[in-house]
């Protein structure tokens, strides 16, 4: 099973390289598959940006997470 994760864009950076932010964690990430802006939501799967989220989707799924971790005693 591959799993995607919520990340908000912050900064995009010369060769298409964004800085995300995963909500516990800061991370570079290819933004070669979507066009995005800064504030925006992706989906990040194996350091690639594949999708755009609305806030509101990208924002709900990051609390589903930390719920499933939280709940696992991570």
């Amino acid at each position: 099973m591959c799993i995607a994760v919520p990340a908000e864009v912050i900064e995009i950076r010369d060769g298409n390289i964004g800085l995300v932010d995963f909500g516990d964690l800061q991370h570079e990430v290819r933004l070669d598959l979507v066009d995005v802006k800064v504030g925006e939501f992706v989906l990040v799967h194996v350091g690639f940006a594949i999708q755009r989220l609305s806030r509101e989707e990208g924002l709900e799924t990051r609390e589903i997470f930390r719920q499933v971790y939280e709940a696992m005693g991570a």
